[in-house]
């Protein structure tokens, strides 16, 4: 569990207009910055966590995605 990739997530997210999203690797840029990609995999991870917990959702295409089975690019956004 990587808390300051939670709390960043949620911090990005908060600071967006209501429904907007954040790409998930805006966390770990600003988490991480110099070694940003090595963060990605946590990111991913606390985001399915943030999504279990009922905090976020995950989108692709504009849609809210199950956290258990997606693959490819996504988004996140702050569960309205």
């Amino acid at each position: 569990m990587d808390k300051q990739l939670r709390s960043k997530i949620l911090e990005l997210l908060e600071q967006r207009a209501p429904g907007k999203t954040i790409c998930p690797s805006e966390a770990p840029r600003a988490t991480y910055s110099h070694d940003w990609r090595e963060h990605m995999e946590s990111c991913r991870q606390e985001a399915t966590l943030l999504a279990h917990e009922g905090e976020i959702e995950i989108c692709q295409n504009g849609r809210a995605v199950d956290p258990d089975n997606f693959t490819g690019a996504i988004r996140l956004r702050l569960r309205e």
